[in-house]
């Protein structure tokens, strides 16, 4: 998400700071133009959503002649999103000798397929289950048996836990402004964001 590409963009801006490395935070929603004129004078680090990174590509904006390394990070849920096309573009046009390094939390075929592809005799490092969660955090989840009883049950969690801020995902965009409403109704104090949003609506957020 362009959320996501603004937060590595901070953080290895925050390291560059003591390596003189430039970042550039390549999203949709951001102007074109000081895209391309970072790109002109020259950035060290591309951070970007894949439709804008390739949008640099094909304006010859963005040269791979010198990109030493691509980083596919969440690939599954890139690829179940429907950035596939525009990341196998991408691929194309990439120097032989670019490194891929591939964060995925599962392994589904998809992000198997990639590994076959466009990388050559990777290595496949795996986290161990103990070492997934952070100390501090629990995980549970609550089976549901119907759809309906999913709002009822949310407000009877928040209730009964001490929550000062979360964030709750939905798998649909509907889905997102339908529970927006229904908790709002239920004097709940809510924001939604989604992709059908402009860039200064997400970033209010």
């Amino acid at each position: 998400t362009r959320e996501l590409a603004k937060q590595i963009r901070n953080d290895t801006a925050a390291l560059g700071d003591y390596m003189k490395v430039e970042t550039l935070a390549c999203i949709g929603g951001s102007p074109v133009r000081d895209n391309i004129r970072s790109l002109q004078q020259g950035v060290h680090i591309v951070v970007g959503t894949p439709g804008r990174v390739y949008d640099m590509i094909i304006r010859r904006a963005l040269r791979l002649n010198y990109i030493s390394q691509l980083v596919l990070d969440e690939a599954d849920e890139m690829l179940s999103l429907g950035f596939k096309d525009q990341i196998y573009d991408i691929f194309k046009y990439l120097p032989e000798d670019t490194q891929v390094c591939l964060y995925s939390a599962t392994m589904p075929l998809d992000v198997l397929e990639v590994t076959e592809r466009f990388m050559r005799d990777p290595l496949r490092i795996l986290v161990k289950k103990d070492e997934l969660t952070l100390e501090g955090i629990k995980q549970f989840y609550i089976a549901v048996d119907r759809e309906e009883w999913k709002l009822d049950t949310l407000c009877d969690l928040y209730s009964s836990l001490t929550i000062t801020q979360a964030i709750i995902f939905c798998n649909t965009r509907w889905k997102v402004e339908w529970l927006e409403e229904e908790m709002e109704r239920r004097d709940f104090t809510v924001s939604s964001m989604h992709g059908d949003m402009d860039q200064r609506e997400r970033d209010k957020i």
